[in-house]
């Protein structure tokens, strides 16, 4: 593969890799018949977005590509044993799981009911004692209390655990790989069951029952009933869709962008709090969910009580709302000291095994299972690669693994799970959780590494960074940036655009806190351009820019704005650079 302005080795340490012909040819066609930015439409072609449909891609309509409801199978007997038990005012339990995707559908779905004058118990297992999904105990005392339990985000391979349920109907809405038979539920809604056509394999759970709710309202309205606004409660499904790592395309992309719009009216008091307390200071962006509010809602399942996200996503007391962001956003700190020790312990493991293999993987003592999956994805970032950490507990292990694009981790650890070679085991293309024998782990380990090379995760080089074209400061405006940004949201399955400045004179550099890069650069020509580089002195950045001697650089990274004082100017968050 070509490297891109000859730059194989960065001051990162990065290969630089850029478009290929066929996305420049289609840019270029593109930028003269619509008229739009030569960058908007480098980013768009690289997203494959044909030359015709530019610009109904730039403004996603939920109204043109909501699935029909009634595309997923159990679909209707679901929503319509939902209607019966809201008719009948019946007792209705929803088992969620503990992360933002299962808080953020168990929420919807007490919102919705909170509107029609019904209260719903609401159960998330506890991480540590309970596990994943539903169990036997658990379900068995619902079952007893209840006459509907709504397992979200859950229960797909939950076979056991919904048979002891008896004498209540169960309703499942999953985006989890199923498989080879389902539970004995009423019904099991999920675009990743073994016989579904896989086109909305791409969506979350909250996504699924949201889904599931616009079929509610369809039959309600049928019958002349009112139903909930539906679309006020796209701010929990886009949190959801973003947290969940859900790839931003199709429905998504509209989930994601209406969901933003209804959030930035701060009227559903948890995000409200949640923002305060995260010290937001502008709408809440795409970013915004991943990185800033995702992390202090999964806070709770982590280290935590299990159910504190559900709760601060579904209360509608401002009160309460701030009480528990603020506990959230504690143990949100907490967990980043306990992860910070795992991540060490876990990445000088991983290095001593070597970083190039189709898997990374990592096991230790003790090592908290609330921060297994935080501590799999920065080595997945870090490497490239499919990661897998465990923390062992007597004669188990219990882990989570984030995978690469391309990559069906999910597929592949239920196939360990199917060999024996696992406790348990499942999840979805680019998250996966697992329980393991200790006498199994290397087997294990190694079996995946096996399956995962079949599928290319050891083909892409660790380092390299993708870059969609040049760009030079004086085209860096607001303007374009914001016209760039309509092409988002970006996030999972359609990464955001970077560029490089090339042949760069820095003016100004000055260290930020103790990591960081705040510079000035020119090209002599076309103006100057701000640039902040976060985290810039944990690598050779830092240094090589801050003393450049006068020296040029390439300049890699994304552009952004700036809202500092009720100005708005142009910013690249710079990534990385090279010598000219």
């Amino acid at each position: 593969m070509d490297t891109y302005l000859g730059i194989a080795q960065s001051l990162t340490g990065r290969r630089w890799i850029g478009p290929g012909a066929e996305v420049e040819r289609r840019a270029e066609a593109m930028a003269q018949s619509t008229g739009l930015p030569r960058p908007l439409c480098q980013t768009l072609a690289r997203l494959g977005v044909p030359e015709t449909e530019a610009e109904p891609y730039l403004e996603p309509s939920l109204r043109d590509l909501l699935p029909d409801p009634r595309s997923l199978r159990d679909m209707e007997t679901a929503a319509g044993r939902f209607i019966a038990a809201v008719r009948a005012r019946e007792r209705i339990a929803i088992f969620a799981d503990y992360d933002v995707d299962g808080g953020s559908s168990a929420a919807l779905l007490i919102d919705w009911l909170r509107q029609m004058g019904l209260a719903a118990t609401l159960y998330i297992p506890d991480r540590i004692d309970e596990g994943y999904g539903p169990n036997e105990p658990a379900m068995a005392e619902l079952a007893a209390a209840h006459d509907l339990i709504i397992c979200v985000d859950c229960g797909t391979l939950s076979h056991d655990a919904i048979a002891a349920a008896r004498g209540a109907d169960v309703v499942i809405l999953d985006h989890h790989l199923g498989g080879e038979t389902l539970p004995p539920a009423l019904a099991v809604v999920n675009p990743n069951r073994q016989d579904e056509t896989g086109d909305l394999a791409h969506l979350c759970a909250a996504a699924v029952v949201f889904l599931m709710l616009v079929e509610a309202g369809r039959q309600l309205r049928e019958r002349g009933e009112t139903r909930p606004d539906l679309m006020a409660m796209l701010d929990l499904v886009a949190l959801a869709t973003v947290a969940d790592v859900a790839p931003l395309r199709g429905v998504n992309r509209a989930f994601v962008r209406q969901g933003l719009r209804i959030m930035a009216h701060r009227d559903r008091p948890g995000l409200v709090a949640l923002s305060d307390v995260a010290r937001l200071d502008t709408a809440p962006s795409a970013y915004h969910l991943g990185f800033v509010m995702g992390p202090r809602v999964n806070a709770g399942g982590r280290i935590g009580k299990a159910d504190l996200g559900a709760r601060l996503l579904a209360t509608r007391d401002i009160s309460e709302a701030r009480s528990l962001a603020e506990r959230l956003d504690q143990l949100n700190s907490e967990r980043r000291d306990i992860e910070a020790g795992v991540r060490a312990a876990a990445l000088a493991q991983a290095e001593a095994r070597g970083l190039d293999a189709p898997l990374v993987w990592a096991a230790g003592e003790g090592w908290h299972p609330g921060v297994v999956g935080i501590v799999a994805s920065r080595l997945k970032e870090l490497t490239n690669r499919p990661a897998i950490v465990i923390g062992m507990d007597g004669d188990e292990g219990k882990g989570s693994g984030r995978s690469i694009s391309g990559v069906d981790l999910g597929a592949s650890i239920q196939r360990l799970a199917a060999e024996g070679l696992l406790i348990k085991g499942g999840g979805h293309r680019m998250a996966a959780g697992l329980t393991v024998a200790r006498d199994r782990l290397e087997a294990a380990m190694e079996r995946l590494s096996e399956l995962l090379d079949r599928q290319g995760s050891g083909a892409a080089g660790p380092a390299d960074l993708r870059l969609d074209g040049v760009l030079m400061p004086g085209a860096a405006t607001v303007e374009l940036v914001e016209r760039i940004e309509a092409a988002g949201p970006f996030g999972a399955g359609a990464p955001g655009p970077r560029y490089v400045f090339p042949d760069m004179q820095i003016g100004f550099a000055k260290r930020v806190g103790d990591a960081h890069l705040k510079l000035r650069f020119g090209d002599g020509l076309s103006g100057q351009l701000d640039a902040i580089a976060f985290g810039a002195f944990d690598s050779p950045l830092g240094q090589a820019l801050m003393s450049h001697g006068g020296a040029r650089f390439h300049l890699a990274g994304r552009i952004g704005i700036n809202e500092w004082g009720g100005r708005r100017s142009p910013q690249l968050q710079l990534e990385d650079a090279a010598p000219a």
